[in-house]
C-alpha cells in the first residue's frame, strides 16, 4: 500500500464525490478542490499506482482512453455520453440474455457492455 498523501486523498475524494468512472482529466478537475497544486502528471502516477494496488480498475470505452472506477463493485455496465464524454455506471446486467447472441457451440465466458448516446443533462440542453 502506498503512503497516504494529500494528493492521493484528493483523488480518492474525487472518486467518492462523483461516483462514476473518471478520466484522468476529470479526476484532476474534481481533485483540485482538495489539492489546488495537483498536476495531471501526478494524477496519472497516482492512478497507475492505485490500479496496481487494486484500489481502482480501468473502464474501457470503445475508441477512448480508459476511465477508472473504484474496485470491488458488483458486475455492471456503462453508458458513454457522446455529447459531454462522461461515462456513467448502469446497475444490473442482462448477461444471461447475451449468451443467446453467441454463435452455436460458442461458450461465453465474460462480457462488457457500453451503451452510447446522450446523458440526461445533455439531452435537456439539446
Amino acid at each position: 500500500m502506498s503512503r497516504r498523501t494529500r494528493q492521493r486523498d484528493a483523488i480518492r475524494n474525487a472518486f467518492e464525490r462523483l461516483d462514476r468512472p473518471l478520466s484522468p482529466q476529470e479526476v484532476l478537475d474534481e481533485a483540485r478542490d482538495d489539492a489546488d497544486t495537483l498536476s495531471l502528471a501526478t494524477v496519472y502516477r497516482a492512478l497507475k499506482s492505485m490500479a496496481e494496488e487494486g484500489e481502482i480498475v480501468p473502464v474501457e470505452v470503445p475508441g477512448e482512453s480508459p476511465r477508472y472506477e473504484v474496485a470491488g463493485k458488483a458486475h455492471h455496465h456503462h453508458f458513454h455520453c457522446r455529447v459531454c464524454g462522461r461515462v456513467f455506471e448502469m446497475p444490473g446486467c442482462v448477461g444471461a440474455r447475451l449468451d443467446a447472441l453467441a454463435p452455436e457451440g460458442f461458450v461465453v465466458e465474460d462480457h462488457e457492455l457500453t451503451l452510447i448516446g446522450t446523458c440526461v443533462e445533455c439531452a435537456r440542453v439539446a
